[in-house]
């Protein structure tokens, strides 16, 4: 192992293996901080710089995609009512990913970042377990404490009910 992977793993925020909402709400912030890094980057050349927003809109749609198709199988264990507002959602995302793609300000490019924050933030307080016993959650999982710390009240939420 070189010297420095230790270190290199300290930075790294992993999702816990076993645990499908944390996982998603990573890959969302992952998605997110590659969008946030694409509106800060700068290579002096517009055209570098562009491409590089629009590799990070690509990623992001990508993993949209990922949970639309997931939505509409239908073995899909999600409530029906979360599932029609994740879907007009996707619908929101597929079409201002679109219009992103097309012009590539870091304005349209921050409204999905702050999509997949607020989305995040609800997937991770999603308790994995309960204890059958008392009916509580169970204990996090080990390595769980590098999860982003729950917001002090209710999630923000979302109005995707209407047409977007």
């Amino acid at each position: 192992m070189p010297p420095y992977e230790n270190q290199v793993k300290k930075y790294e925020r992993r999702p816990v293996v076993g645990n499908p909402a944390q996982t998603e709400a990573w890959a969302l912030i992952e998605a997110a901080k590659r969008m946030a890094v694409s509106i800060a980057y700068d290579a002096g050349d517009a055209k570098a710089t562009k491409d590089a927003r629009k590799a990070s809109l690509r990623l992001n749609w990508r993993l949209w995609t990922i949970f639309q198709s997931e939505l509409t199988t239908e073995r899909s264990d999600v409530p029906d009512e979360i599932r029609i507002n994740m879907l007009t959602l996707c619908k929101f995302v597929d079409k201002h990913t679109v219009g992103a793609l097309v012009n590539p300000t870091p304005e349209a490019i921050t409204v999905l970042i702050d999509i997949n924050r607020n989305i995040a933030a609800g997937l991770a307080q999603i308790p994995e377990e309960t204890d059958p016993t008392d009916g509580q959650p169970a204990a996090p999982p080990k390595g769980a404490a590098d999860a982003a710390p729950a917001p002090d009240g209710p999630p923000e939420r979302l109005n995707i009910d209407t047409e977007i």
